[in-house]
């Protein structure tokens, strides 16, 4: 019961806590651009973005560790376990995402979404992936990093999903640089699969208030530079679901060989006479 009262008190703490974050972002990017001409400038929103991002992962106590080299641009494609990943990514770099359009209208979280200069398709419109690449593209010609989540919803983390290949069209055509990054997530007073990820029938407000109680949430992204990228969009989507499963299982260290045996030194014995 105890643990369930002190549970409740961080969770609602940590909402006045995110309230005030949220709010005082909101200021921030109204105000600029309200002073600006360009307000829609995609690099001062993605900058806006990653600031926010890092101020909001300490209202959750996230913990992010990173394996690899984080690409400053090109086209990051990750597995989707939560919409803590944006944050995630977020507080890292300024970068630009591609999310579905059900983001667009969530209560809150879709306004800053729309903000920080996300890109949204529409999946039940086939027509709508040829305006979403052209978005995409130009993005990626303006030196952003441009991150993109191919399962097209999110899972438990027990494996990646299939991946949809149409939006990596861009990459496929023009040849640009292309990474992988895995996203994993460890708690101590809980199942991450269960309490992080948000999937099956997850309901937004819910899970958010379980997760900001939370004691620590530790997060860790292993990143790769794709080599020999497909030119073909769905035999990029093949390899680069390849990569990624490969990354959520880091192969161990190769073992040390073990040292020689010291042998005894030799002892030199007389002959008789």
């Amino acid at each position: 019961m105890m643990q369930t009262l002190s549970h409740r008190v961080r969770a609602a703490l940590r909402l006045l806590w995110l309230t005030g974050e949220l709010l005082a972002a909101a200021a921030k990017i109204l105000l600029q651009n309200a002073g600006s001409r360009k307000h829609s400038a995609l690099a001062m929103r993605t900058l806006w973005l990653h600031q926010s991002a890092r101020r909001l992962a300490a209202v959750f106590h996230l913990q992010p560790r990173m394996a690899g080299t984080l690409p400053p641009s090109g086209l990051l494609i990750c597995n989707h376990l939560s919409y803590l990943d944006i944050v995630l990514l977020a507080a890292l770099t300024p970068a630009v995402f591609v999310a579905k359009r059900d983001v667009k209208h969530w209560p809150v979280f879709g306004w800053f979404a729309r903000q920080g200069g996300t890109i949204f398709i529409d999946r039940q419109r086939r027509s709508d992936v040829g305006r979403v690449n052209c978005e995409i593209a130009s993005a990626l010609d303006a030196g952003a990093l441009v991150i993109l989540f191919p399962e097209g919803t999110s899972s438990g983390g027990d494996r990646v999903l299939p991946f949809k290949s149409s939006l990596l069209e861009p990459a496929a055509a023009s040849r640009r640089p292309i990474s992988v990054g895995a996203i994993s997530y460890r708690v101590d007073d809980g199942d991450a699969a269960e309490e992080v990820c948000y999937w099956k029938d997850h309901t937004l407000v819910p899970h958010l208030f379980n997760l900001l109680g939370k004691g620590e949430i530790r997060a860790t992204v292993r990143f790769s530079r794709v080599r020999g990228a497909s030119s073909d969009r769905k035999e990029l989507a093949r390899q680069l679901h390849l990569e990624i499963s490969a990354l959520r299982t880091p192969k161990p260290p190769t073992p040390k060989p073990a040292p020689s045996p010291r042998l005894p030194r030799a002892v030199t014995v007389g002959h008789l006479d």
